[in-house]
């Protein structure tokens, strides 16, 4: 006997919109900081962008916000 398709989780579409929301937040924050940022040295604005590019991903909850979604657990 074949067993019923599972029913789709709540958690996807919560996520991905949790998602926008912390992309819209940080990208306001990022924009707070760009008028001094851009009177640094274009390496030094490089540096900054690539930084905050990866506290986007490691240090902010994404990471584990995409974990969620695909386990149901936040560890």
């Amino acid at each position: 006997m074949i067993a019923p398709p599972p029913a789709p989780s709540w958690r996807k579409p919560a996520g991905a919109f949790l998602i926008l929301l912390l992309i819209a937040l940080w990208l306001g924050l990022v924009v707070q900081v760009a008028g001094p940022v851009a009177r640094l040295h274009w390496a030094a604005q490089a540096l900054f962008y690539a930084a905050a590019g990866l506290a986007w991903i490691w240090l902010l909850p994404l990471r584990r916000l995409l974990r969620w979604m695909e386990t149901g657990r936040w560890r």
